[in-house]
């Protein structure tokens, strides 16, 4: 007869004892990874955080690739995007007037104190140029520009500013040495600067790079080094002929108005005298011709009348009136013609 086996009970108390055993060195190590895990999970989540918001200044525009490429703009203030580098954030000054120095450099400055500058003959390069008269003059000069469409400034063109920079020397460097170099060094500068803006606000228009330019002023224009003694001479006679020319014009200005006004009153003196001689001789044109009609009616009476008031217009101009009688050996007084008044000879 065979012998039936029992089988195994699966509550057997050791067994039971066993795997509690290795349960729970099981919860003791999933326990110490949880410090872990959510230490990872806290720095993924701060990344993500950090590298999904940016910040744009008040002059700033920011400019958004995704992947390298553009994809849009951003003004100032808070802004997201793609975390992890899926986008990035370039900044660019858009409100910020930029400028370029040509010729020389200016030093980092304090406020408050005198502006330094860096020593110009490392800059010779930039500022020596060829006149038109082939002469070699010293220009040293500044733009400065805005940044209009900074998406076009930072991918139209490879570094901008330095292009900026080339086409404005090279277009200083052609209208200079178009002008004669005196024109430049004296009385040109605004004319020189203003079609240097001109040109080359063209040039970087043609090249869509985004930029306006505000201002292109000449700092200082001066001779070589080797020429200056010369130079000044040649200025300071050139502005004494301009002040003698000031003088002589302002003392033209002075004469003229007062040449004019004498010659004025002259015409209108000798409009008057002529006027009053016409009037006097058509007057008199008149009276001779009622005295000739006058005549012709009655000759001897009109004769007669006229030797009477001839006579009495002679006697009135007279202060006394003399008689001479040859045979009379002395003189007779005549009786004076003004009433209460004395013989002016007494008869001897």
């Amino acid at each position: 007869m065979a012998e039936r086996q029992i089988p195994p009970d699966d509550h057997d108390p050791q067994r039971e004892l066993e795997r509690l055993f290795k349960w729970g060195q099981q919860a003791r190590q999933d326990n110490r990874l949880i410090p872990v895990v959510t230490f990872i999970v806290v720095v993924a989540g701060l990344l993500f955080l950090w590298s999904a918001w940016f910040t744009v200044q008040p002059e700033e525009t920011g400019v958004v690739q995704r992947f390298g490429r553009a994809v849009r703009t951003a003004g100032p203030g808070l802004h997201f995007k793609w975390p992890y580098g899926l986008e990035t954030v370039q900044r660019v000054p858009t409100a910020r007037v930029l400028k370029e120095e040509f010729g020389f450099r200016t030093l980092a400055t304090v406020p408050g104190q005198r502006t330094q500058y860096a020593d110009n003959k490392a800059y010779k390069a930039e500022s020596l140029m060829l006149t038109g008269d082939l002469n070699v003059i010293d220009v040293q000069w500044i733009i400065q520009y805005r940044i209009e469409d900074p998406i076009r400034y930072l991918f139209q063109v490879r570094n901008t500013p330095q292009t900026v920079r080339d086409i404005t020397e090279a277009v200083m460097r052609r209208v200079v040495g178009n002008r004669l170099g005196s024109d430049v060094l004296t009385v040109r500068r605004v004319a020189v600067s203003s079609e240097v803006k001109e040109e080359t606000q063209k040039i970087l228009t043609d090249y869509d790079t985004g930029v306006r330019l505000v201002t292109v002023e000449l700092q200082d224009v001066t001779p070589p080094d080797a020429v200056k003694p010369a130079f000044n001479e040649v200025n300071e006679a050139r502005q004494d002929r301009e002040r003698t020319i000031n003088q002589a014009q302002e003392q033209a200005y002075r004469e003229i108005p007062k040449a004019r006004g004498t010659a004025a009153q002259s015409i209108r003196e000798a409009e008057g005298y002529a006027l009053e001689r016409v009037n006097r001789a058509t007057g008199e044109t008149a009276r001779f011709k009622a005295i000739l009609d006058e005549y012709r009616q009655a000759p001897e009476v009109t004769r007669r009348r006229l030797y009477l008031e001839a006579l009495g217009n002679f006697l009135a101009e007279t202060k006394g009136l003399y008689i001479v009688d040859s045979d009379q050996k002395a003189l007779i007084p005549w009786l004076p013609l003004e009433s209460g008044a004395k013989p002016l000879v007494e008869g001897k």
